[in-house]
């Protein structure tokens, strides 16, 4: 999972783009796209929380590592306001939005849940509606949409197909990030995005860790059972999606229009669907490819006029 896009300033029209922003942007297509993928092959054979606990922890410690090296240790030091900030952010996004996608993940297929999960925008809308923040109505036209293939989606589910279970915990954790998202923009948080990242992912880890102790998954747990395929797929989870694919997202945010980068939000589902079914050979029913997108249309219209 990844955060919304805010958009707190105009952007210029995308002309004379170098090719690293389309690498940059690339990369957080590809990457982001794919985690849910990574996530569907880890939690075959890892515990779901316990498995997240292990992914942020690390992702944490080696971008603390790297800040600490590039720009000093200086640039890690935060005031406790910030620190308790980015701690609550971070269990929302990490513990709340993408535990319960991992947990998800074990009885719903990848693409599906990315599906589900490219409402975030959708839900960030509504929540700012709530707090009052103007919405415009073409923006509200779009969450309506959203909303619309969320119900499409939620077919299989209603139908056996999928367990239903699985459905609300991606509903849940979507709610749950949206939240984070909103309350990044809201409260006291480190100025330096690299460093709030660190610890929202540090605080990910240890909030996953607890709901992993509290399900007993350490009792449980036995290295050699693990895959292969699983100690694979969480070390790509660690190193492209919570490092490479972040700071390329962080770049870009500073480097290239605004809409352009925007634009993951309704690529990133479609790059999920269309490896789940080539790599695991998740099947695409009607309601999946008519929901879906319907879903992207209403992401899409969102991104597009909420500025």
């Amino acid at each position: 999972m990844s955060t919304p896009v805010a958009a707190p300033k105009d952007a210029a029209p995308p002309r004379g783009l170098s090719g690293a922003v389309w690498g940059a942007l690339g990369i957080v297509y590809v990457v982001w796209g794919s985690t849910y993928l990574a996530i569907r092959v880890v939690v075959e054979t890892m515990p779901p929380f316990l498995s997240g606990a292990m992914r942020f922890v690390a992702a944490g410690l080696v971008l603390a590592v790297l800040i600490a090296v590039r720009q000093g240790p200086a640039a890690l030091r935060v005031s406790s306001r910030e620190l308790g900030s980015a701690v609550l952010v971070g269990l929302l996004l990490l513990v709340g939005g993408n535990g319960m996608v991992v947990l998800a993940e074990r009885s719903v297929p990848s693409g599906l849940a990315a599906l589900m999960v490219a409402s975030v925008p959708l839900w960030v809308v509504v929540l700012r509606r709530v707090l009052g923040h103007r919405t415009p109505a073409a923006t509200l036209g779009g969450v309506l949409v959203g909303l619309l293939g969320l119900v499409v989606l939620s077919a299989p589910g209603l139908t056996g197909e999928v367990r239903l279970l699985g459905l609300v915990a991606l509903l849940v954790g979507s709610l749950l990030w949206a939240c984070g998202s909103v309350l990044a923009g809201r409260l006291p948080m480190p100025a330096n995005p690299l460093t709030a990242s660190v610890y929202e992912m540090l605080a990910g880890g240890v909030g996953a860790l607890v709901l992993a102790l509290v399900r007993h998954e350490p009792q449980g747990f036995d290295p050699a059972a693990v895959s292969g395929a699983s100690w694979a797929g969480l070390a790509y989870l660690v190193v492209f999606g919570s490092l490479i694919a972040f700071s390329a997202y962080a770049w870009l945010l500073q480097r290239a229009p605004l809409p352009l980068v925007a634009t993951y939000a309704y690529v990133n589902p479609v790059v999920a669907v269309l490896l789940g079914w080539t790599v695991l050979s998740e099947a695409l029913t009607w309601p999946i490819a008519v929901g879906g997108g319907v879903v992207v249309a209403g992401v899409c219209l969102v991104v597009r006029t909420e500025r």
